[in-house]
């Protein structure tokens, strides 16, 4: 039998972070978390005002009016989703994600004895189910006896790298709404289009103002990953304010605050002052021209991938090279996690991390490891003109390429004695 639940490869304590920039610490964010080093008092729970009227500001600047009493901070997204879980589902309610979705989601409504359910998203993107397939999701769990309440889902994605297109976007939130569902929309990549000119991002917030919660983990694009931090925008009216009062209670009772210190760093990278842009345009500039590269390889070895399009990552699909990996033990997504990671020397998470297939050959592969080994490599990555031309992330492509490479003359050792 296949097993579900490899040991010592549990679902929570080994699932897999955000994919990080691989960047040295913009020295402006690290100069204000040591100005801020000194304070001893703990912030406010959900964040004190100027944090807040950073954050409303952020929301201002891409068309989301908000008020910084329907404004809420916590170390990291994951505190909030459990903050939000617990307030909008936690009684009895169910929670709905797509199929795939970010590792970190359904562990916390699962945590808080919430049932999860998985909804298949299109082929041509990721992070927004199939508004159809929602609806016979729904009708099926109320058949059954549930309460489907809360639906998670991210229009640039994690795991696919994809942005779900604004007819798709409205068809969801459409069928949602006729549900009578809250949504919760992770943006925390919504900063990292790596073509803002050819892509359209809308928000769910923009279409269903008054049932949406907007959640932003600040490592996507303005903190690195060891400083957690995020920020929610609850919807306005009596309904988001009593929504944001029930996630105070519980942010309280978990005494979640950011410290001090994160705190000065994240109100500033907020306000997007001229250092922070600057960095985070490099950046994603950076990660875009590493993740077109990484899918060139992945797509010349035979497998597939949908192409990356916000992030720092890229989602593949192995299942044409299955003969090949089943020549080197490998037959469901655990064990080409370890096959790949074992051979890249760096982690890649199989697709059922995110809710996949345990025998769908799906992988998440991280362009933060391209950029070199050392602070100086990686600085060079970001400044350098036309980093694939680098030694360092030539060397690194080259390995990239060399392990699917591998793979496909493999499959084609298979193929030649038909």
């Amino acid at each position: 039998m296949r097993r579900t639940d490899p040991e010592g490869h549990g679902p929570v304590r080994f699932g897999p972070p955000l994919p990080g920039d691989g960047l040295p610490v913009l020295p402006a964010l690290a100069a204000r978390l040591a100005a801020a080093a000194h304070r001893a008092e703990a912030p406010p729970v959900g964040g004190a005002r100027a944090l807040l009227e950073a954050a409303c500001g952020y929301w201002s600047r891409r068309g989301l009016s908000c008020a910084p009493d329907r404004v809420a901070a916590a170390p990291g997204a994951p505190v909030l989703l459990v903050a939000l879980t617990a307030a909008l589902a936690g009684d009895g309610g169910d929670v709905l994600v797509p199929r795939p979705c970010a590792a970190w989601w359904a562990p916390y409504a699962r945590l808080l004895g919430r049932p999860v359910f998985h909804v298949p998203t299109p082929a041509e993107s990721g992070g927004v189910p199939d508004p159809y397939a929602l609806l016979e999701t729904v009708r099926r769990v109320r058949a059954e006896g549930g309460d489907p309440r809360l639906l998670v889902l991210s229009v640039a994605d994690d795991p696919t790298a994809t942005v779900a297109p604004p007819e798709l976007l409205h068809e969801t939130v459409e069928a949602a709404a006729a549900e009578g569902l809250h949504l919760i929309s992770d943006e925390t990549w919504r900063d990292t289009l790596h073509d803002p000119h050819a892509t359209v991002l809308l928000s769910p917030a923009e279409m269903l103002p008054d049932r949406v919660t907007v959640v932003t983990d600040l490592a996507g694009a303005l903190l690195p990953a060891g400083w957690p931090a995020a920020v929610a925008r609850f919807p306005s009216g009596a309904a988001g304010e009593g929504l944001h009062a029930r996630v105070l209670d519980v942010l309280t009772a978990l005494d979640a605050r950011l410290a001090a210190p994160v705190a000065a760093a994240a109100g500033y990278a907020l306000g997007e002052p001229r250092p922070v842009t600057e960095r985070r345009a490099a950046a994603v500039r950076l990660h875009a021209c590493l993740a077109a590269a990484a899918h060139t390889a992945v797509l010349t070895a035979g497998a597939l991938a949908r192409p990356p399009q916000a992030g720092r990552h890229l989602y593949a699909d192995l299942g044409p090279l299955r003969e090949a990996l089943a020549g080197h033990g490998v037959g469901d997504a655990q064990e080409l996690e370890d096959f790949l990671t074992a051979r890249l020397g760096v982690p890649a998470p199989g697709g059922h991390r995110f809710g996949d297939d345990l025998g769908a050959l799906r992988v998440r592969l991280a362009t933060g490891s391209l950029l070199g080994e050392t602070e100086e490599e990686r600085t060079q990555s970001l400044t350098a003109p036309s980093p694939l031309e680098l030694p360092h992330v030539q060397r690194a492509l080259n390995a990239l390429g060399s392990v699917f490479g591998d793979l496909r003359d493999d499959a084609r050792r298979w193929e030649f004695p038909r």
